[in-house]
């Protein structure tokens, strides 16, 4: 994998969760409807299906590459998730608790569910709240649920990867069921991810002529069938097939096979971007926008319960000076939870690892080490 390309992919991270930021963001409720055109296009949705294709590539490399164990690729994943998602539940709890008594008119719709503490812990933390048709809203932390699809992905890999024989078998089954149907609908999107990590790093890429083909028409045809209204089509299409209850049976699926053709766009793309940036290394943007890709994950668990909570308080119908400063608040105090949480990552590893470390000497060996000069 070029140098080039890993930036590329981080442009994409980055740029996905500020999308998502954005479709939520332009709410009526937030911005009084100046921005519902960005609604009318659900770019939102589309965003986390990049992040389903991107997940799928990363997640492969971390196996492929680095965690050579079962054990190590739970202590990476596990590390990378909790790092951030026990801190932003504790905020949505907090901000919901606090939104909701300071401003109730705020809260009264169906953006706010709201749960015992206890309850948001733990679906929260094992990421179920739409396994087995849970179908559980953490608070106003509605983008939590795109989390429950890929921690059942991570589940589903690790087991595939890492385990052999009638193990195998009887886990994968077990999982599958555990996590439900609805959620498996979702995983063809998160192996395109794994297939493209396959192809790219067994030098399997288009020539450039041709990979110039692959970047730029899947981008092409996207903003053309957005035009022709295709999403809707396939929702339709959908529904004539499940029937009348299948924005309830199918949840966030419900968009499955617009979903599964915009993940096959996306992974072309990214072939393509993999054959040309073979001769543009884009080095001078690696550190900037490794940072800013370096805070997405903890603008896309906290950003929802900040607009909620920064809404009630600066209202709405203030014009585009008040939508821009809601916008600008609400990243400012997502990056501020990226500092304390996310970013500090690797120290919180090394930390872990040395109290794991230390857990496992005896006591006549630490007695050792503390004679020595």
């Amino acid at each position: 994998m070029t140098a080039g390309f890993s930036v590329w992919l981080n442009l994409l991270r980055a740029g996905a969760a500020f999308v998502v930021l954005i479709s939520h963001w332009a709410y009526p409720r937030f911005t009084d409807g100046r921005w519902a055109w960005v609604r009318d296009y659900n770019l939102g949705s589309d965003a986390v299906v990049l992040f389903f294709v991107l997940s799928g590539f990363v997640i492969a490399y971390a196996a492929y590459e680095k965690d050579t164990s079962f054990s190590a690729f739970a202590f990476a994943r596990g590390t990378r998730l909790w790092s951030v998602a026990l801190p932003a539940i504790l905020l949505t709890y907090g901000l919901d608790q606090l939104g909701a008594y300071l401003w109730p008119q705020s809260y009264a719709g169906w953006w706010y569910a709201p749960q015992e503490l206890g309850t948001m812990l733990v679906l929260g933390l094992t990421f179920s709240n739409e396994w087995m048709g849970l179908a559980t809203r953490l608070g106003t932390n509605g983008p939590w649920w795109s989390l429950s699809y890929e921690v059942a992905y991570y589940a589903l890999f690790a087991i595939a990867f890492y385990m052999g024989g009638v193990r195998r078998v009887a886990l994968l089954t077990l999982c599958a069921l555990l996590v439900g149907p609805v959620i498996l609908l979702l995983m063809p999107c998160w192996l395109m991810g794994v297939w493209l990590y396959r192809r790219v790093t067994s030098n399997d890429v288009p020539d450039p002529g041709l990979g110039k083909y692959y970047a730029v028409l899947p981008v092409v045809f996207y903003g053309l069938l957005q035009a022709l209204g295709l999403p809707m089509h396939l929702m339709v299409l959908t529904e004539a097939l499940v029937g009348p209850d299948m924005p309830i049976l199918l949840r966030f699926s419900d968009e499955v096979l617009w979903n599964t053709l915009l993940a096959f766009g996306v992974t072309l793309h990214l072939w393509g971007m993999a054959s040309v940036l073979r001769s543009h290394d884009l080095r001078q943007l690696s550190r900037p926008v490794a940072w800013v890709a370096g805070g997405s994950f903890s603008l896309y668990v906290v950003h929802y319960p900040l607009l909620q909570f920064l809404s009630g308080g600066l209202g709405v119908g203030s014009g585009v000076v008040g939508d821009m400063t809601l916008l600008i608040l609400t990243i400012a105090l997502s990056l501020i939870f990226a500092a304390l949480f996310e970013r500090p990552l690797p120290k919180l590893r090394r930390w872990i690892g040395s109290a794991v470390q230390a857990a496992q000497t005896s006591p006549s060996e630490r007695a050792q080490v503390a004679k020595l000069p």
